[in-house]
């Protein structure tokens, strides 16, 4: 898998952490959210932009699979790799590794074009699916 894109090391917080001390498998998906947020600004898309402009991008499915506990105070690194051009979706794929370079989770996400207005699949923006091309 290349990786497009490593976040900058998030560092899990005690309210991130389940009664086992773990991080609750939830709030993975924030994490990629954020490593994903990330990236798009150093490529200098604007989410905030595309949404003013009438088009939201939904995650529309999730799969992840768990390796290796992430504790309170790990330190993570989200490894992105975008699998093809976007049309109407994207897909994303994951690593997630501490801070002693143990991979924790692998993950994929898919995100769909949607229109703001009437909720409808959209084709992604001409100006976005060049960013992303260029990256490919």
């Amino acid at each position: 898998m290349k990786i497009h894109f490593v976040s900058s090391p998030l560092v899990v917080r005690y309210g991130e952490t389940d009664q086992m001390g773990v991080v609750h498998h939830s709030n993975y998906l924030h994490y990629f959210e954020v490593a994903r947020l990330e990236w798009l600004t150093q490529l200098g898309v604007s989410y905030n932009k595309m949404e003013e402009e009438g088009v939201m991008m939904p995650v529309i499915s999730a799969q992840i699979e768990y390796k290796t506990p992430a504790r309170f105070e790990d330190q993570l690194r989200i490894k992105i790799h975008l699998v093809d051009v976007p049309l109407v979706k994207m897909t994303f794929r994951y690593e997630v590794v501490n801070q002693k370079d143990e991979l924790v989770c692998t993950a994929t996400t898919v995100l769909a074009f949607m229109n703001a207005e009437n909720r409808r699949p959209h084709r992604c923006p001409e100006a976005f699916k060049e960013v992303f091309a260029a990256v490919l």
